[in-house]
């Protein structure tokens, strides 16, 4: 098969992803690289400020015998220490293991242990969150302070780090069973990253100052790699902890561009609403560029923007491409497509209608033995159309897994299956995909009584499985269960889950009503 390909942007060999950090220092040693909320200001970083605090953070982690390939677990919100911690990591080879901060303790257990973590650096007050593995403090890493005071000479460790080394291990939920690993090597992550800012001349090459605000966890690879081509293309770049805290800081800071998922533009959007003619001043005035991804983009929220003077630009991705796979372009943007192929990507489709894609940004596989595909292609689960001119255009998914329009991967398996163990559920359906939050339809034992208080037991021992962002907020009760007959189930008794919710639409509006 040929493996040829196109030109992209790429590590050399013998560099890691310390390279933006690199790259921005030599541009513009005194000019902010990161900022985050003070007060009613901002406090600024220059790249010189940061170049020096990830050489202390990474001098701190070697000090306390964090070797190279040791996995190291991060607990916590967005931050300054976050991003530090996370490039001081890659510097002298650690592999970042990040957790969200919604997690289970059972699923951090899972993650930690499956890792095999060394330790969790963990925000502020969540040290006590962190089961299995010792938690040290992540300001203390920035900061100092008690178990941070050794330190160590760091060259030999960022002479050996290499473009093919694992930089990270991204749990990702599977259509059933535990959470899985997926290895992101340095030059995975820097090829998605450099490759967006490279499509993107628009939004980076031609602005004189871009400027962003990071609201996607950086838990998330997506967050991440938002962080690493903001860095990487000189924007100066707030971090702000959560999705929520958008609409405050967005006119002071006046980001040129964001990057954000279908959700979280939702809920901006109806808070603008009632504002008359003209730009919401909720925008500021240098906003113009959009990148939306991890879910599907409803056509409706583009065009609002796009008369707020704000082009959405609509993008595929996958953990397991480092999240940038295509990207629309202001020229030749379309809201029902997610673009063309990025820089160095090549797209296809297989004979059954499968996205595939192969790329520098393309995961090897699975900890804890990545193998990669047998024949060299990343098979995403979705089914897609590639136009004449390369446009991808994503038409349905093949993989059962439901994905919010907030951009949560939800596995719906482990959640019904935990329902159907309850003596008083006899059979159940989560609901998710493309919607804000997620329910369930739940089918009752005969002769239970609506008001019985263990159907709520049923469902608090599913959630209690998962993340707050996968937990069931709202359930229907139905009168009749799913049936073969009624085209709900197939022979096997799998859930026909299109039948299902064509049935039972009414229901499943009023829970989102």
């Amino acid at each position: 098969m040929d493996t040829h390909l196109p030109d992209g942007p790429d590590l050399a060999d013998d560099q890691g992803l310390h390279h933006i950090v690199d790259v921005g220092l030599a541009r513009d040693p005194h000019g902010v690289a990161l900022s985050w909320p003070d007060g009613d200001g901002w406090t600024d970083r220059t790249w010189t400020e940061l170049a020096a605090d990830i050489e202390v953070a990474a001098a701190r982690l070697v000090g306390r015998g964090v070797g190279a390939g040791d996995r190291l677990a991060v607990l916590g919100r967005n931050s300054y220490a976050w991003a530090v911690a996370d490039m001081a990591a890659a510097a002298v080879g650690v592999i970042l293991v990040p957790l969200f901060p919604t997690s289970s303790t059972a699923q951090m257990s899972h993650v930690l242990r499956d890792s095999g973590a060394v330790a969790c650096l963990a925000e502020d007050g969540r040290e006590d969150d962190v089961p299995e593995v010792p938690a040290w403090s992540l300001t203390g890493l920035l900061d100092g302070g008690p178990g941070w005071e050794a330190t160590a000479d760091t060259a030999a460790r960022r002479a050996a780090v290499r473009a093919d080394d694992i930089a990270s291990l991204v749990y990702t939920s599977g259509t059933t069973g535990p959470q899985k690993g997926c290895v992101l090597t340095h030059r995975n992550m820097f090829a998605a990253a450099a490759a967006v800012v490279e499509q993107s001349t628009e939004m980076f090459a031609q602005v004189q100052r871009p400027a962003t605000l990071v609201v996607l966890p950086l838990s998330h690879v997506f967050g991440r790699t938002v962080l690493q081509g903001a860095l990487y293309s000189g924007s100066r770049t707030g971090l702000l902890p959560n999705v929520a805290d958008l609409p405050r800081y967005l006119a002071s800071f006046e980001p040129t561009w964001l990057a954000v998922v279908p959700y979280a533009l939702e809920k901006l959007r109806k808070g603008m609403s009632g504002n008359g003619t003209g730009r919401h001043p909720l925008l500021g005035t240098a906003l113009r560029h959009v990148i939306c991804g991890g879910a599907r983009l409803d056509p409706v929220v583009g065009e609002f923007f796009a008369d707020q003077g704000v082009t959405v630009l609509h993008a595929y991705g996958l953990t397991e491409s480092a999240t940038a796979a295509t990207l629309n372009v202001p020229s030749t943007n379309r809201f029902t497509t997610v673009g063309r192929p990025l820089p160095g990507t090549v797209a296809a489709v297989a004979p059954d209608g499968e996205l595939l894609l192969r790329g520098r940004q393309v995961s090897p596989g699975y900890w804890p033995d990545p193998k990669g595909s047998p024949d060299g292609w990343l098979h995403t689960g979705d089914l897609a159309e590639i136009e004449a001119d390369g446009t991808v255009r994503i038409t349905g998914r093949r993989k059962e897994i439901l994905v919010t329009t907030g951009g949560k991967n939800v596995a719906p398996a482990p959640l019904e299956d935990r329902l159907r163990l309850h003596p008083l559920v006899a059979n159940a359906m989560v609901v998710a995909d493309d919607r804000p939050y997620v329910t369930a339809l739940i089918v009752p034992e005969p002769g239970t009584d609506p008001a019985d208080p263990g159907i709520a037991d049923a469902v608090a021992a599913a959630n209690a499985q998962v993340s707050r962002a996968e937990s069931i907020r709202r359930w229907a009760l139905l009168r009749s269960d799913f049936s073969v007959a009624a085209g709900h189930l197939t022979p096997t008794l799998k859930l026909r889950r299109a039948a299902i919710a064509h049935a039972f639409r009414t229901e499943i509006e009023e829970l989102y009503a």
